[in-house]
């Protein structure tokens, strides 16, 4: 669906139209889907995010600028949902473990799920061990093929802070792949 189509759409959306909801939910899920999926790298939890995603759409078009390309902005969208599911995993964990130290009791029901998700493709496990910031970039420019200023756009950042993400993602990628465990250990620090 190219970006004229996807304005109508919109354009329809806002005045009301299902349809046109239903249309552009159909030409974007696939895109949607797999974006999440590669951001958070847990396919029980893309299902939920999917969702968060398309009741932010539907609440931000009004601030959506049909003069810019709807597919940066729309990433952008995706993103900031994946982030904000990822912050609110990371509060209900620590909840959960004041909870453990408080009142001992068994939780392991929580944690049967977390070693149920294959990997199909060799490199997917190699960019979920990056830090978050660095699997932006790294989905973003890899899996997306956004230029580096699209990226820094979408992002909210410098395009120099993208090409220093981006330098540091993929020399740890080039690390791990090589198996290169003899190595010191790289810097954690991301710009």
């Amino acid at each position: 669906m190219n970006e004229q189509q996807i304005a109508a759409l919109l354009i329809r959306i806002q005045e009301g139209d299902e349809r046109a909801f239903q249309a552009l939910f159909e030409a974007t899920r696939a895109h949607t889907y797999s974006m999440i999926y590669f951001l958070v790298g847990s396919e029980r939890d893309v299902d939920d995010i999917l969702s968060e995603v398309y009741i932010a759409l539907f609440r931000s078009l009004d601030s959506y600028n049909v003069e810019r390309p709807f597919l940066p902005w729309f990433n952008g969208l995706i993103i900031r949902q994946a982030r904000g599911w990822k912050r609110r995993l990371w509060r209900s964990f620590r909840i959960l473990e004041r909870m453990k130290s408080v009142q001992p009791t068994d939780y392991s029901f929580i944690d049967s799920g977390l070693d149920e998700v294959s990997y199909r493709e060799e490199i997917l496990p190699h960019v979920n061990g990056l830090s978050h910031q660095l699997r932006e970039v790294i989905v973003l420019r890899y899996f997306q093929d956004y230029s580096l200023e699209t990226i820094a756009e979408i992002l909210n950042i410098p395009v120099g802070t993208v090409k220093s993400r981006n330098h540091a993602a993929l020399k740890k990628l080039r690390v791990r792949l090589e198996g290169k465990s003899g190595e010191k250990e790289m810097s954690s620090y991301v710009h």
